[in-house]
């Protein structure tokens, strides 16, 4: 039997699991709805259970209007209560736009700060075999361009426990924005309750060379394309931003500054992205009295393709980003890793979105 205090291996989804339980056995205000979260897959897994221990009134799914049901929540939060809001795709975010921006997001600004919406939206994004144009979109710069939404985006199972949790004691909405592939991903995680703080990045791999940021599951392919960097002699310096808004660009503005060059490889389009605001943000650092060399990865300006062939293509992999590094440090020298050694187990272990 495990101690409380014992750090084990997590899958990310359990990790979310478990976070979700520790939240609601913590605050009996605490409750969970939406669309699917009482099936019997339970919404792969990250629901299952929770039902049976706190019952029909406290874990329900929910019709499917994302408009209405959103404003439940809202009203809800409002009034005391601390639901956490299930949307399998960022994609149909936007079905409850209005609600998140204009009601959520300002009613703490416009009644005075008398009024608090203590509202956790959990919400999917990323590819999965041909999802297209309409199911696995990234539009977390959306919702990171409003103020009073705060918007994370856990790469690990560590990450993912803690930041639910610390999401459960925030007075107003935060969203968190969990990568699909990155559902059967381990990592070690605490049993016992914990917080992970938002606007804190954290250094995943020290590196002399080059600074790489990933967003999401980006993370992830960094980390493997910087394994494969290595045995090229580049070393390179792995920045997960955890949280989206707050961003913590301090903590990448102090790593370029040591490396000259940065990378940032996003989970979403490149124009008006998560990966402009760093590069803009970097340009006015106080922390750089000189020009980095600076590269983007992300989404071409087209729809999120369907075939595996246009996805290889449309999506950054450890192959794209150890590439774009080398050619960045050694323009003049021809390399290509193995490609059948960046292929990353989770891709192809994953079995469907619910």
């Amino acid at each position: 039997m495990s101690m409380p205090n014992e750090m084990r291996l997590l899958r990310y989804v359990d990790a979310i699991r478990e976070g979700t339980e520790q939240g609601m056995a913590a605050d009996d205000r605490v409750f969970m709805m939406g669309l699917d979260v009482d099936d019997h897959k339970s919404i792969q897994g990250s629901t299952r259970g929770l039902l049976e221990k706190f019952g029909p009134q406290r874990v329900f799914t929910t019709p499917l209007s994302e408009d209405a049901m959103t404003g439940v929540a809202i009203g809800a939060a409002m009034a005391g209560r601390k639901p956490i809001h299930v949307h399998i795709r960022m994609d149909f975010l936007l079905l409850c736009m209005n609600q998140l921006v204009n009601i959520a997001a300002k009613s703490h600004y416009m009644y005075g700060g008398t009024v608090s919406v203590p509202l956790v939206i959990r919400t999917m994004i990323g590819k999965s075999w041909g999802q297209g144009a309409q199911h696995s979109q990234g539009l977390h710069a959306m919702f990171a361009h409003v103020p009073g939404l705060k918007v994370v985006a856990p790469s690990n199972a560590y990450d993912a426990k803690g930041l639910l949790l610390q999401a459960l004691k925030d007075n107003n909405p935060v969203l968190i924005m969990e990568h699909r592939l990155l559902y059967g991903t381990e990592a070690y995680v605490p049993e016992q309750p914990y917080c992970v703080e938002f606007g804190q990045a954290k250094t995943m791999r020290s590196g002399k060379d080059i600074t790489i940021v990933g967003v999401s599951n980006m993370v992830m392919e960094a980390m493997r394309a910087a394994e494969l960097l290595a045995e090229a002699g580049i070393d390179a310096e792995v920045i997960d931003p955890v949280s989206i808004s707050p961003l913590d660009s301090e903590t990448i503005e102090k790593s370029v500054a040591r490396t000259g060059r940065l990378l940032v490889v996003d989970n979403g389009w490149l124009n008006c992205g998560i990966s402009a605001e760093i590069v803009a943000r970097l340009s006015e650092s106080p922390h750089i009295d000189f020009k980095p060399q600076v590269k983007r990865l992300g989404f071409a300006a087209t729809t999120c393709p369907t075939t595996p062939t246009l996805e290889a293509a449309f999506y950054p992999s450890p192959v794209t980003i150890a590439t774009t590094v080398h050619q960045m440090l050694r323009p003049d020298v021809a390399w290509q890793p193995d490609e059948e050694r960046c292929k990353l187990a989770y891709q192809t272990q994953f079995k469907g979105p619910f």
